[in-house]
């Protein structure tokens, strides 16, 4: 009952063609949004968002994708650092845990139970994109059902990075990531956190766009291992096209990391002071 509860609810967004933050699901109202009329804002009752789990894409012999010099790996864990960085030194009470620090592999099952095992309120990871010369701008992405079939693409080929790892098919109970059918058995799973997810994401593309003014290609919904088995709101973040010259050049400039981080941040302390009713 709950999982076609679940598969409704996903299939109702897709139709729709946009999804509102204010649609909850009965997980989401119970676990993340309490009765601000029942919680006073000092109780100790009252919920807080003290773990986030940052996830930089790919690393170590997995080096994503690349433009003339800049690759994903690289790029993905200087934004995350960035964006640690910022939440240690402006919310001591946030404890922020990463999947990785350095140039390491660290299979996309194990990202989503580094999460769980440290009980996180959060799992943010972050990418750069690939495709024509051409294409430009951020997206951010949550599990759900592809759309389209440019969204599809963009989950295949982000979840393509399991053929890297050892008995992949018995890890990912048969998942193949080159079929369609295999992405929208996936997309179900989450459905229990997607309105957090989406309302995060929205503020994360917002601040992209505006504080950041970067050109944004929106929220979107596929199916992401990398977010499959995390229990909690979890977000894909692709920084921008590495693949585009400009794109490239703007994203491989550290000084540009840290603004974009600086969005990111942003829209994770709105995210947090909503949740915590503040």
């Amino acid at each position: 009952m709950v999982i076609l509860a679940s598969a409704a609810l996903l299939l109702l967004g897709a139709a729709s063609g946009e999804w509102k933050a204010e649609a909850q699901t009965a997980a989401d109202s119970t676990r993340y949004a309490p009765d601000s009329a029942a919680t006073a804002p000092d109780s100790p009752d009252r919920y807080r968002l003290r773990k986030v789990v940052l996830d930089a894409g790919h690393g170590g012999k997995d080096r994503g994708c690349a433009g003339v010099s800049a690759r994903e790996a690289d790029v993905a864990l200087s934004l995350v650092l960035a964006l640690g960085k910022q939440i240690e030194q402006n919310m001591p009470d946030v404890k922020v845990i990463y999947t990785r620090k350095t140039n390491v592999f660290v299979e996309l099952d194990e990202r989503a139970a580094i999460a769980n095992r440290n009980h996180a309120d959060l799992f943010i990871s972050i990418h750069c994109n690939a495709g024509p010369s051409q294409s430009h701008g951020t997206e951010v992405w949550t599990m759900g059902l592809h759309k389209t079939t440019a969204n599809l693409g963009v989950a295949q080929r982000e979840n393509s990075v399991i053929l890297q790892e050892k008995n992949y098919q018995s890890r990912y109970n048969g998942f193949d990531p080159s079929s369609p059918q295999s992405h929208i058995m996936f997309s179900l799973f989450q459905s229990a956190y997607i309105t957090n997810s989406l309302r995060f994401a929205q503020r994360v593309d917002r601040q992209l766009r505006t504080t950041v003014s970067r050109p944004s290609r929106g929220v979107k919904q596929a199916g992401f291992l990398v977010l499959w088995k995390s229990t909690m709101p979890s977000v894909l973040i692709e920084s921008g096209f590495l693949t585009n010259p400009t794109e490239e050049r703007y994203l491989n400039d550290k000084a540009n990391q840290t603004y974009m981080a600086a969005g990111i941040y942003r829209a994770f302390r709105e995210y947090k002071r909503e949740l915590e009713g503040g």
